[in-house]
């Protein structure tokens, strides 16, 4: 349980300090930087756009020197960029610091990666789902909590004027990070069996004859399914996140105050929803085995697909914020449902499935920056379209099979970790 804690809120502080330029954007760092609409669109691309490869690397990365490392690594790396975002001085330099920001977002995959390693498969769906979505809380508390903390910068004096407010505020979640890469480094194990350096049997290794734990996994179409499927689910996240507030700002011409706490309520789902998701792929598995955790998520993202639809045609505010809440309901859950679903596709590979399927909402949200970038077509129409794609998205979820093999393992395991519970329950029964 340490590891569960300590796993959601460092990757809660990973998305913080990620989106934390999100929504200062319009109102103080754009005029900052002389930043046109196109470079604004292209940092959020940027950033988005490398953690697609960060996460490919990290979920390699955690298979070869485990998760403990890895999330003490990246921690200490984020702190250091999101804290130097703030002596950017010209284009060029925003957006190598965007870039490099862009690299924690690769949080995610560790996060998954070490609950799936520390709880068993009977709730290792609400395990997932539950540090993913509280952790993913960052994207929408920053929404909130920076254009507050940038105020309160300049209140106390350590910002020359209005629009550099933002440069000091960079340095509040840098500082966190450090504390929180200590407590990581001290407080968590690779495994409950311990650490893959003190304990090598436990580390995950391709036999002779198989292919490498990468490639096993990238030979995989369900990999690559589930890739498409999380670009429909937590790409547009990302993308929501870094456009809500924009969005209600233009729309409904609001200040940056009431636009970023009603983004914010985007984020703020995630409390229950993703962990629903995910303990909802639970009691499908219970009677459907695999492939009931896989109907489920088929059925969540297209009710996801058509929320997006009905937000995008709202033209009146209260509606507006109604529908947005719904969708992200639907969104989050997808994304817990999904990944009740990874830890079963390819065990040994696990790591590299984890950072293919995470890279792919990267993917999903640098596509549809691109698309609002390129088409002309404004955001609500954007999303209009992305609702519609993401209905054609979900059917493709009817192409991941399960051999009678692995349905039966899964069953045999549910029925000793039954055993187990109702043991454990009689021992407590005889000693009270």
């Amino acid at each position: 349980m340490r590891t569960f804690h300590l796993s959601w809120i460092a990757f809660f502080l990973c998305f913080f300090g990620w989106f934390a330029h999100a929504p200062l954007m319009n109102s103080t760092i754009g005029p900052d930087m002389g930043l046109s609409h196109a470079q604004k669109i292209t940092a959020f691309i940027a950033s988005v756009g490398i953690t697609i490869i960060a996460r490919l690397v990290i979920g390699n990365l955690c298979d070869k020197i485990g998760p403990r490392k890895s999330y003490t690594y990246l921690l200490a790396f984020g702190a250091i960029v999101v804290a130097g975002s703030s002596l950017a001085y010209n284009w060029e330099t925003y957006l190598i610091s965007r870039m490099a920001i862009g690299v924690i977002g690769a949080s995610f995959v560790i996060t998954q990666y070490h609950t799936t390693k520390m709880f068993a498969p009977n709730v290792v769906g609400i395990a997932n789902a539950t540090t993913a979505g509280w952790g993913n809380l960052g994207g929408g508390v920053t929404q909130a909590m920076m254009p507050l903390i940038a105020s309160g910068m300049l209140a106390i004096g350590f910002a020359e004027s209005e629009l550099s407010k933002w440069r000091p505020a960079m340095v509040v979640p840098a500082v966190i990070m450090l504390v929180v890469a200590y407590l990581y480094w001290k407080y968590t194990e690779d495994t409950p069996q311990g650490n893959y350096d003190s304990n090598p049997s436990i580390k995950p290794v391709s036999q002779p004859g198989e292919s490498g734990l990468f490639m096993s996994a990238v030979k995989d179409r369900r990999v690559w399914i589930l890739f498409a499927i999380y670009g429909a689910c937590f790409g547009l996240e990302l993308f929501v996140n870094g456009r809500a507030a924009t969005y209600y700002q233009t729309k409904f011409s609001l200040n940056e105050t009431t636009a970023g706490i009603i983004a914010a309520l985007f984020g703020l789902m995630n409390l229950f929803a993703r962990s629903m998701g995910g303990w909802l792929g639970d009691k499908f598995s219970t009677t459907g085995g695999l492939s009931g955790r896989v109907k489920w998520l088929v059925m969540v993202l297209f009710a996801e697909g058509l929320a997006l639809i009905l937000f995008s045609r709202m033209d009146m505010l209260g509606l507006a914020i109604g529908t947005m809440i719904v969708f992200s309901l639907f969104v989050q859950m997808a994304e817990g449902a999904t990944f009740s679903v990874v830890p079963f596709i390819n065990k040994k590979s696990l790591g590299a499935v984890a950072g293919i399927v995470g890279a792919g909402g990267n993917v999903g949200a640098v596509i549809y920056a691109q698309f609002l970038l390129r088409s002309g077509a404004t955001l609500e129409n954007s999303f209009m379209y992305f609702g519609i794609a993401v209905v054609a998205i979900s059917l493709l979820g009817l192409g991941i099979k399960f051999s009678a093999a692995d349905e039966q393992a899964a069953r045999d395991e549910q029925k000793k970790l039954e055993e187990f519970e109702k043991q454990l329950a009689n021992r407590e029964l005889k000693a009270a």
